[in-house]
């Protein structure tokens, strides 16, 4: 067991945990958490980097580190450790934590609020007397028992509070709270009522912990009020305070976090929690709190060891262009903790993620169907907007993702069931036709019955839309009454066909076969020019594909890596 622990916490000591930004930290976190299996882990973590903090902080050592390293670390315990604590309830870490940073990374902040806490805390002890005095007697009255508690907040607090409110620290007057502990919940929301009955609420500050509890377990009710006190400060007038009401238990929740059940049920204070944790079985685990972390992202690092955040099912593509639009753009294959892995595949929490590039590669209107994040997403149709003339929006839906879309006659939908599954249309300039012996006539290919190179093909002239390709024995076209007298015949273009390949697939059902195959055609330079793919018996797909490759001796080394596509059942080539 303490093998285990000791070996996640090395992985988080390797961990580059040194952020430039609030994002960074929230990543870095997040990934934290993703690497941690066992509460334990995180609560020895937060103690070590507390501990480094108060060393600093010591006479004995403060003059064995530099300033430097003194901010440093402190910038890392403020966003990293400080709200890594925060997210599991240990307020009593967090706020040492805080304070301390605080006095390392802005000295004269810090002493500027030591001094204002000093010199307001005889009229502030006098406030608070009374307001306790009060409850406590209303409190009597009514037949609860209570415990009633005034609680300095603590500087770093205060700090963000003059930065937020843009206030200096003559304005600032609630540098304490109130705490109400009772029994049960039933008596919390009585003292609720009784508090509101002495003094006015502020509007909009009351927040309900115990019926929403945060992700870590906090609970408590929370309400801000005015309290008339002409005759207890000098200066008189109304006074905004913080009132929060809670259980006992609830109270240990909301000081020791995660550990505050061994607190509760043992009666150790908190230095002597971690021997009593060790000592265990891992009845803690982190599912709750990662639930609602991971619901929505996912952390992945970059080979340098960069934390990257993702939405939720994202692939190796929305990570290339996460990192740079041009590593997005040449992209051909990926590798996660160094293997191969399609680049469809959805990652995973952990993941050390690389991504290999060609130059001659490009992004494919295929991606589109694949990635998840709105900046992959943007970057693959601008790029196609401006490379493929063939690539529009349809304005008719705003919410359908752009696509390659070749125009056709609008023809009687007599028999939708002949459509394939799926099917990858061809791009421009790869598929050609021959009319009346004229080559390189660039044409429209039906999406009805979407022919594909080798298919019987008729052509059938449109109206102002050109010559619109279709099977020959496509039922729509066949179905049209004007058919006989705008049919044309039309042969698919001869020239250079000794580098065309046609192969019979047959594959477990899924809707990212043709990304898959394609990735492995263009990591040698080749195109997937088409395919197309209908559903047969117990889930499974099968159809043909085309490729156009660069040179003979490419062939195998390509078929051979789609067949090493896990979803390919059967491949064959068609002579």
């Amino acid at each position: 067991m303490e093998k285990d622990i000791a070996e996640e916490l090395i992985k988080l000591n390797l961990l580059f945990a040194s952020a430039k930004n609030k994002r960074e930290a929230r990543n870095i976190i997040n990934m934290i958490i993703a690497l941690t299996s066992d509460i334990r882990v995180l609560i020895i973590k937060l103690n070590d980097e507390l501990n480094a903090l108060r060393k600093m902080d010591s006479e004995e050592f403060r003059e064995s580190f530099s300033d430097e390293e003194k901010k440093s670390r402190s910038r890392n315990c403020l966003y990293i450790y400080a709200p890594l604590a925060d997210i599991l309830g240990i307020s009593n870490i967090k706020n040492e934590m805080e304070d301390l940073a605080l006095k390392f990374i802005n000295r004269d902040a810090f002493v500027q609020i030591k001094d204002l806490v000093a010199e307001k805390l005889e009229a502030r002890n006098i406030f608070l007397e009374h307001v306790q005095d009060l409850i406590r007697r209303e409190a009597e009255e009514a037949g609860i028992k209570i415990e009633v508690l005034s609680r300095a907040k603590h500087f770093y607090s205060i700090y963000q509070k003059m930065r937020k409110r843009r206030k200096d620290s003559a304005e600032i007057f609630d540098l304490s709270g109130i705490r109400i502990i009772t029994e049960n919940i039933e008596d919390c929301y009585s003292l609720l009522g009784l508090v509101h009955r002495l003094w006015k609420p502020m509007d909009r500050r009351f927040k309900d912990y115990i019926a929403m509890p945060k992700p870590n377990g906090y609970k408590s009710l929370h309400t801000s009020v005015m309290v008339d006190t002409p005759s207890i400060i000098g200066d008189g007038g109304e006074k905004s305070l913080e009132i929060q009401i809670r259980t006992r238990e609830m109270n240990h929740v909301a000081e020791h976090g995660i550990a505050s059940h061994f607190i509760y049920k043992t009666g150790l204070l908190p230095v002597g929690i971690l021997p009593e944790m060790l000592s265990q079985e891992n009845t803690f685990n982190l599912d709750e709190i990662k639930k609602e972390i991971f619901k929505k992202w996912v952390y992945v690092f970059t080979p340098g060891g960069k934390v990257i955040e993702l939405t939720a099912g994202s692939t190796p593509i929305d990570f290339a262009y996460q990192v740079h639009t041009a590593i997005g753009e040449k992209c051909v294959a990926a590798k996660a903790n160094g293997h191969i892995i399609p680049l469809s595949s959805e990652l995973k929490n952990t993941q050390i993620i690389e991504i290999l590039t060609n130059n001659s590669a490009h992004p494919t209107p295929n991606w589109l169907t694949i990635v998840k994040t709105s900046k992959a997403r943007s970057r693959i149709r601008a790029w196609l907007e401006k490379n493929d003339p063939l690539f529009f929006i349809d304005s008719a839906d705003k919410n359908t993702e752009k696509e390659i879309i070749h125009e056709e006659e609008a023809l009687p939908e007599l028999d939708i069931a002949s459509r394939p599954h799926l099917y990858y249309m061809p791009q421009k300039a790869l598929l050609k036709v021959r009319i009346d012996e004229k080559k390189n006539t660039m044409v429209k290919f039906a999406r009805c019955c979407n022919p594909v190179t080798g298919d019987d093909i008729t052509g059938y002239i449109s109206r102002g839309r050109g010559v619109i390709i279709h099977r020959s024995g496509c039922k729509n076209l066949l179905g049209n009454p004007e058919y006989e007298e705008r049919k044309i015949d039309v042969l698919w273009e001869s020239e250079g066909s000794e580098l065309l390949k046609r192969f019979n697939i047959e594959t477990v059902h899924s809707e990212n076969i043709f990304p898959e195959i394609e990735g492995a055609i263009r990591s040698y330079q080749g195109h997937l020019m088409e395919g197309r793919l209908e559903e047969i018996a117990g889930k499974r797909l099968s159809g043909i594909f085309t490729m156009q490759i660069m040179k003979e001796e490419d062939l195998k080394p390509i078929v051979k890596k789609i067949r090493g596509i896990p979803d390919i059942i059967k491949l064959k080539a068609i002579d």
